[in-house]
C-alpha cells in the first residue's frame, strides 16, 4: 500500500487528538533523537496474528547503519519527556519507505505517522510506501497501486534532493490549517 500524503484522512476524533497534542507543552515530536530505541520498540512490540518479528538483531544493525549513513529516520512521539510511540522509515531522496511503528500510549504511533505526513507535505515528498495492506492504513487513505505506478513514484522521488530531517511545530499547519495562527 502507498499513502499519497495529500490523501491522508483524519477522522474527526483523531483530528481532535492531534489538535490537543499540538497545543500541549507536555507533547513533542522529534526526528532521529532516539532511532535505536524506536527500532528496538518496534522489534519487541506484540502484533496480533504474528508469532514473531522480522526485525531480528541483524536487521536492527543494518537499519542502524542506514541511520548513521543518513538514509533511515525515526519519527518519535514524546509525552512528558518519555518516548511513547514512533516509527522508522528509509528515505531515498524524496521517497519514503515506512518500515515499522510502535505505540506505548493510545494513538502515539498514529500521531507519529501524522507528523511524518506533515513533514512530507512541507518538504515536497508525495508518497510513503506503507508496505503492508491493512484495514487501518486503508482507513487513513493508503491504497494499493500498480507496480508500474509505484516504480514511477519511486523513480521520481529518488532523483530529488533529500530534505533536512527535522520537525518543526509549524509543520502541523499542513494537517491542521485551522490552527495555523496558534503555537
Amino acid at each position: 500500500m502507498v499513502l499519497d500524503v495529500s490523501a491522508l484522512r483524519l477522522h474527526p476524533s483523531f483530528r481532535k487528538t492531534l489538535a490537543q497534542f499540538r497545543r500541549s507543552s507536555r507533547c513533542d515530536i522529534r526526528i532521529d533523537s532516539a532511532f535505536e530505541e524506536v527500532i528496538q520498540a518496534c522489534a519487541t512490540s506484540h502484533r496480533d496474528g504474528q508469532s514473531g518479528t522480522w526485525i531480528v538483531p541483524e536487521m536492527v544493525d543494518a537499519y542502524c547503519a542506514l541511520h548513521r549513513a543518513g538514509y533511515a529516520h525515526s519519527v518519535e512521539t514524546w509525552i512528558d519527556g518519555v518516548l511513547t510511540g514512533g516509527l522508522y522509515c528509509v528515505a531515498l531522496g524524496k521517497f519514503v519507505f515506512g518500515e515499522s511503528m510502535f505505540s506505548h500510549a493510545s494513538n502515539a504511533s498514529k500521531i507519529a505517522l501524522a507528523a511524518l505526513v506533515a513533514f512530507c507535505r512541507t518538504n515536497g515528498i508525495a508518497h510513503i510506501d506503507c508496505q503492508q495492506n491493512t484495514r487501518h492504513l486503508a482507513s487513513l487513505g493508503a491504497r494499493e497501486i500498480s507496480r508500474k505506478v509505484f516504480l514511477q513514484h519511486v523513480s521520481d522521488g529518488v532523483i530529488q534532493a533529500s530534505p533536512q530531517w527535522r520537525f518543526e511545530p509549524r509543520y502541523w499547519n499542513q494537517l491542521l490549517p485551522e490552527m495555523s495562527t496558534q503555537k
